[in-house]
């Protein structure tokens, strides 16, 4: 044994020390993890995030993920050749645009994801958003103004129980950002306010947001200006004054969204860090920023 050995094995004892209490408190609990687009374009990240939430299972945690996939579109648009429009960052999505959406998200992203989790011993199941989500199209941007962006939805219900299933069975779901109306027209649906519809709808414990930056910052340029926790009143504050931007709104309305539907805490981890998801999860302190009620009554662990 080397003299480090000892230091090194101490180390990793006061990690399982320190994990202990969650794993006890969370066992039976269903966690909600929304994989980014733009996330999964990054090497590796798959195959590390299907590590992370591997475990989580193992240890009896009922995970969900939910995933994204804007840069796939818009390649699959490309080799296609129809031009992509945005209108305030938001994608407008016509029926040839939409029929390549569900191909793109349900076909390629989806069975991808499937299959990595599979490959490392997890018990994956796809599920098609269109099974889960009820839309209706999209009139109304986030700040209220009225918009029109082709088949993009705004979900209206969801219906969760293949998901309970599949849980229930010892399964890992992983459900793709796409929905129908009541005549079967297929919607383009945002990611993050996928996610956080579908933890309401499972009373959640956690609501994770893998994204490719540290958390929310006061300051963008300075790692160390991290917000660790925010509670829900002080978020329109952050907004006025330019901390929460345009890029992080819709993650962060969500986040509230699914706090004040009763999921005890939401959470934004850098998911380019490696197994950030367990040190965010297992760990005193944390690694991201946490969303919690602004009610210190309402607050759970």
């Amino acid at each position: 044994m080397s003299p480090s050995e000892p230091f090194d094995l101490q180390a990793k004892t006061e990690v399982l020390l320190e994990a202990l209490p969650y794993f006890q408190r969370f066992r039976g609990s269903v966690f909600v993890v929304k994989i980014g687009g733009s996330f999964l374009e990054e090497p590796g990240a798959t195959e590390r995030v299907a590590t992370d939430v591997a475990f989580l299972s193992t240890v009896g945690i009922h995970v969900v993920l939910v995933h994204g996939g804007g840069k796939a579109i818009s390649r699959a648009m490309e080799e296609a050749a129809i031009e992509p429009v945005f209108r305030n960052g938001m994608r407008v999505t016509d029926a040839a645009t939409v029929s390549l959406v569900e191909k793109t998200l349900n076909g390629v992203i989806n069975a991808g994801i499937v299959d990595k989790l599979r490959a490392i011993g997890a018990v994956p199941e796809g599920v098609y958003g269109q099974t889960v989500f009820t839309c209706q199209k999209l009139s109304h941007d986030g700040a209220g103004n009225a918009v029109d962006l082709g088949f993009v939805g705004e979900i209206k219900a969801v219906t969760s129980s293949e998901i309970e299933a599949f849980l229930n069975a010892g399964k890992l779901p992983v459900v793709s950002p796409v929905g129908t109306d009541e005549t079967g027209q297929f919607y383009n649906v945002n990611a993050d306010v996928a996610a956080s519809h579908l933890a309401i709808a499972l009373s959640a414990r956690r609501l994770v947001y893998l994204c490719d930056v540290p958390g929310l910052m006061k300051d963008p340029s300075d790692p160390a200006s991290l917000i660790s926790t925010l509670r829900t009143g002080e978020v329109q504050t952050l907004k006025e004054s330019g901390v929460i931007g345009s890029g992080m709104m819709p993650k962060v309305d969500s986040a509230q969204r699914a706090i004040l539907g009763g999921v005890h805490r939401t959470h934004f981890i850098d998911g380019k860090l490696p197994h950030s998801l367990l040190l965010e999860i297992f760990t005193d302190k944390g690694i991201g920023t946490e969303i919690v009620h602004d009610d210190p009554s309402s607050i759970e662990s």
